[in-house]
This record gives structure tokens, C-alpha cells and sequence, in this order.
């Protein structure tokens, strides 16, 4: 969860789902002013921390949605979490 949050990009995704409301990936990468692709690479890194869910959904036209919105989350950042952290972490660069 903390690596997920490390990313100034995921910060925003989350602030803006959380004030908007849930949204899909179109619309939110003009409001963010980022790709679809790099958005979708956030959101699937927020969603498989936790932090996000999505549902597929048809609109009216027929067109395939993925709405993503914010899970209700809490994070406790204490000493011990920190290191249970730190454990977790790996050598390698996040790309």
C-alpha cells in the first residue's frame, strides 16, 4: 500500500476520484492530463494495493466503461509499519 502510494500520479488519482467520484479511465485522464495508458498502469497498481476498485459497465450506446472509484481505506503509519514496509521492499526500481 505504501509503494502504491509512493507516486505523486497515484496521489492525484486518488484526490480526484475521491472528490469527484468514481469515474473511467477517458474522462479521468483529461481531467489528470495524462495518458490513458500511464493512467491505466497507475490505477491497476492503486487497485491491486487495495486502494481502488473498478466495474465494468455498458453505457447507453453500448460502449464498455470502467469506472474506477476509492475504496475506504485507512493507513496507520507507525514505527512498526514502517518496517513491515521496509521488509517487503526489493533492489529493483519501480518503472
Amino acid at each position: 500500500m505504501l509503494a502504491a502510494l509512493a507516486s505523486p500520479h497515484r496521489l492525484r488519482i486518488i484526490a480526484a476520484l475521491q472528490a469527484g467520484g468514481r469515474n473511467y479511465i477517458s474522462r479521468l485522464a483529461r481531467e489528470l492530463g495524462i495518458s490513458r495508458p500511464l493512467l491505466h498502469l497507475h490505477l491497476q497498481k492503486l487497485e491491486d494495493a487495495g486502494l481502488v476498485t473498478s466495474q465494468l459497465e455498458l453505457s447507453a450506446d453500448g460502449k464498455a466503461l470502467n469506472f474506477f472509484e476509492v475504496t475506504d481505506f485507512a493507513l496507520q503509519l507507525t514505527p512498526a509499519a514502517i518496517g513491515d514496509a521496509a521488509r517487503s521492499l526489493t533492489n529493483k526500481p519501480e518503472t
